[in-house]
């Protein structure tokens, strides 16, 4: 693929696209369209809106086919990103490998990033493990070109815009193909595998710990969720340095990794339990952030961690009523076996906690179908008592367009997990405030951080959408980790 800026309209590109705001002097916009184009604007303005997702194709006086594409009033940054995604998407087998996208007009070049992010993205196909023939798709070629026209004043910004995209889809189509994967492709040694040669790549470094180090040094919910699993856990610890020799923040990113949930001996329905391949969401929301601070060298000391494990169930499985010492030192009384994100992520907090005393420290996780029942699909959960990092995160989430919610995190709660023979029991055993108590539950591994934040993203990792037949990852976490990151290093 190669993307080309320049203010000079005279492409070789027989396609050419116009993403387009939906503001008000549209009749305006429409009116120096016509000219270049040598069509009616009487005509555009009849049947062109700028509404999110509406198209309009005519050819203009060049033979040129000629897309203008609404991208809906100025609204957030991923619903230009996924107006985008989808134009191409419906069109990837037809859309020419040499395309001219026109940014001058009404301020579209603002939204370079999401724009070109989008349609890269839109080439990404779910279907990579069907054996039938594949049909072309000119636009993921070695040899696509997208040449972007925009005003001569804005070449070296859009250029540095369009550099981004470029990384920013390469990392999003690695995490889409982690957490799409079904469970027997993605064992802990193969997450491990996955994250060792993103590192390798995109120059961050990646410790994998096995099974007889994770035993060593007590990562005791980790090895309690594995017990069942004929794949001993991995332990993975990226790490981010910049090359700067002033003093720099240190954040901490904890993910979920559980490849495959089967609930354990708490055994979840059938009915949608192939979807659990993707309870990893979380490790994928650290990694692409994780990546994505390296490629742009951010002055940040970032860590990342993930336990990665299934939770199978076999007769060596963890049981409820089971009493788990953590890497903290803190005992956990087994409620139920399904609630074992948390056993996982309790462990990776004490852990980055102690070894590099983090300034701020996040975990991403999808853990609680609560979570879902609160918020449905719009927004992750947001659990913290630092209203300056919820304040920011939520800021990230509004410019990215990965919208957090804040919860509660009252003491009270903290009742409901109460153990009579443990320092905390995993479940409250009530169909009630269960992404609460969650958060809760984590809580007792920060060693009270200050700057600790819980991100649950059970509703948003993966959703039902017009990528595939059936719910398929979206990313979230991602863009939304990598602003906040360049928020602290903005400080």
């Amino acid at each position: 693929m190669q993307i080309h800026v320049t203010a000079d309209r005279n492409s070789q590109a027989k396609t050419v696209i116009f993403p387009l705001l939906k503001v008000e002097n549209m009749q305006e916009t429409l009116q120096k369209i016509a000219d270049l184009t040598g069509a009616s604007a009487d005509n555009l303005n009849a049947d062109f809106s700028g509404d999110k997702k509406e198209t309009h194709t005519f050819y203009d006086k060049n033979n040129r086919k000629i897309f203008l594409l609404g991208l809906g009033d100025r609204t957030d940054s991923n619903a230009v990103l996924q107006t985008c995604r989808s134009f191409v998407h419906h069109r990837r087998h037809k859309l020419a490998g040499h395309l001219s996208i026109d940014l001058s007009f009404n301020e579209t070049a603002a939204y370079t990033t999401e724009i070109l992010t989008g349609m890269l993205l839109g080439t990404y196909d779910i279907n990579f493990y069907q054996t039938k023939e594949k049909k072309d798709v000119p636009l993921a070629g070695k040899e696509a070109q997208i040449d972007i026209f925009v005003d001569k004043s804005q070449i070296e910004s859009t250029k540095k815009a369009a550099d981004r995209a470029e990384k920013n889809a390469d990392t999003l189509r690695n995490i889409f193909d982690l957490i799409n994967r079904p469970a027997n492709k993605k064992r802990p040694q193969d997450m491990a595998e996955f994250m060792v040669k993103r590192g390798e790549k995109n120059g961050f470094s990646v410790r994998v710990m096995e099974k007889p180090e994770i035993e060593k040094i007590g990562l005791g919910g980790l090895l309690a969720v594995n017990r069942g699993s004929e794949d001993p856990a991995r332990f993975i610890v990226m790490e981010h340095k910049p090359q700067t020799d002033r003093k720099v923040k240190t954040v901490a990113l904890v993910g979920k990794g559980v490849t495959f949930d089967t609930g354990g001996l708490s055994i979840k329905p059938s009915s949608n339990m192939h979807l659990m391949k993707s309870d990893m969401g979380g490790s994928g929301a650290v990694v692409g952030a994780m990546e994505m601070t390296a490629k742009l060298q951010l002055p940040v000391h970032l860590i990342a961690v993930v336990g990665a494990t299934d939770n199978s169930v076999d007769a060596l499985s963890y049981k409820p009523s089971d009493v788990i010492t953590t890497y903290s030192g803190k005992t956990v009384e087994i409620i139920d076996t399904d609630a074992e994100g948390r056993m996982t992520l309790a462990d990776g907090l004490a852990y980055v906690n102690e070894i590099y005393k983090p300034d701020v420290m996040i975990d991403v996780a999808t853990l609680t179908g609560s979570v879902i029942r609160a918020l449905g699909y719009e927004a992750g959960g947001l659990f913290t008592k630092s209203e300056k990092l919820a304040a920011d995160l939520i800021k990230a989430g509004e410019e990215t367009g990965e919208k957090l919610w804040q919860m509660p995190m009252w003491d009270s709660y903290a009742a409901m997990i109460k153990s009579d023979v443990a320092d905390v029991r995993n479940y409250s055993g009530k169909p009630i405030a269960g992404s609460i108590t969650a958060a809760k539950f984590l809580e007792n591994f920060t060693s009270k951080h200050p700057h600790w934040a819980h991100v649950d993203i059970a509703g948003t990792s993966v959703t039902a959408n017009e990528f595939g037949s059936d719910r398929s990852a979206t990313g979230f976490g991602v863009r939304l980790l990598l602003r906040y990151i360049e928020s602290v290093c903005e400080g």
